[in-house]
């Protein structure tokens, strides 16, 4: 019996890593849980799957969730949530919560020692060389959750570094994929929210139509696998059948495939290395019609060009990049700015940023909150 601890219970992730475990209950015990402010959803979670402990974002929920549950213990804040990344009784920690949040309990994890299944990218682009310095120091095992890293883990198997010539990314492209940039004017948020493929949350669901959330992909697999920008590529392909590609010095190409299905890869995270059976529907590769990849227009998606830069210059660079796109989608979702102004606001913080060596896990915070405060003047300058 595995038991397992599920940071963003409440989120598209958790909720899809809960619906696997229902399914496969002789398998796994969950055994902690941490939310953000959904508690009606987190107290079916509690009274379904009875974990000794949950954590709540906010002090003041802790009293709202103990009148409706009993017998599991309520935490809160930072602290909390890290506490439970941490918990003694698990030995696989889900990390699942979006963004930048979700850096600290993802090391609390790591130096815990934990096995964790990695679906907060945010925690590799912010603190990479931190975060795998950590994992060697105490044993933890990483395991990809993201769609596409996952299929790079399964590809490479137990191939050896040396014998990879390139990693495949590929993406779906969101909503706007084939629109030039005339095509971008005037986008809603209901309209960037519409993912083609994908059921997602919102703030990845817009990381997906400006393909940040590629860039991030990118950053986060040069971090997870130890290679360098040059050996990462990226390519469109609408239909999210394959996940990724690897391709070996002898220049053939492993591909991982199936249908755009997240509980896929949370299966294999989860039983990793054995397979769950039947997790995801089959692909019927005679009624699927053709397959089609093409090289991203970075010229009308400039953040993907964004996000090699940063990992490029290193240090404090991508932190800086990752805090001003959160600013950033948050003031679109806010209707502050345009879906355009994205870009911008990016590009405006990081051209004031100097970038320097990450010396700590404070370092890190401290680009970030500085990045903030930048990201949301230039909002305030655009939304004049």
């Amino acid at each position: 019996m595995k038991r397992v601890a599920i940071l963003g219970s409440t989120g598209s992730i958790g909720r899809s890593t809960l619906e696997v475990i229902a399914r496969n209950r002789e398998k796994y015990d969950v055994v902690a849980l941490t939310a953000g402010r959904n508690l009606g959803l987190l107290e079916e979670q509690i009274k379904i799957f009875r974990p000794e402990v949950v954590a709540v974002a906010e002090e003041a929920d802790v009293g709202k969730l103990r009148k409706r549950v009993n017998r599991t213990e309520i935490l809160s804040g930072a602290e909390g949530i890290s506490r439970v990344a941490s918990h003694d009784n698990s030995d696989f920690v889900l990390s699942s919560i979006v963004g930048s949040a979700g850096l600290v309990p993802t090391l609390a994890a790591i130096r815990a020692g934990k096995t964790i299944g990695l679906a907060n990218k945010e925690a590799l682009v912010m603190a990479g060389e931190l975060v795998m310095r950590e994992a060697r120091r105490s044993k933890a095992r990483i395991i990809p959750v993201d769609s596409e890293h996952s299929a790079v883990f399964q590809c490479i198997g137990k191939y050896r570094k040396s014998g990879v010539r390139r990693i495949i990314l590929t993406a779906s492209g969101g909503p706007f994929w084939n629109r030039g940039k005339d095509g971008l004017k005037n986008i809603s948020v209901s309209d960037a929210l519409n993912h083609p493929k994908w059921k997602m949350g919102r703030k990845i669901s817009i990381d997906s139509a400006t393909l940040m959330n590629k860039g991030l992909e990118v950053i986060e697999a040069c971090r997870l696998f130890g290679f360098p920008p040059e050996k990462v590529d990226v390519l469109i392909h609408p239909q999210s059948i394959v996940h990724s590609l690897v391709e070996f010095t002898d220049r053939s190409l492993l591909a991982q495939m199936s249908v755009p299905d997240m509980r896929g890869p949370i299966s294999y995270a989860l039983a990793y290395p054995e397979r769950i059976a039947d997790s995801i529907p089959g692909l019927e590769l005679d009624v699927m019609g053709s397959l089609t990849f093409q090289q991203p227009d970075m010229g009308t998606f400039p953040c993907l060009s964004y996000a090699y830069e940063a990992l490029k210059e290193g240090g404090t660079m991508p932190s800086v990049l990752n805090a001003a796109n959160e600013e950033a989608v948050s003031a679109f979702l806010g209707n502050r700015i345009l879906f355009t102004d994205i870009p911008v606001v990016i590009r405006k913080t990081m051209d004031e940023h100097r970038s320097e060596r990450v010396s700590s896990l404070e370092h890190v915070l401290e680009a970030d909150g500085w990045a903030r405060g930048r990201a949301k003047k230039f909002i305030r300058e655009i939304g004049k």
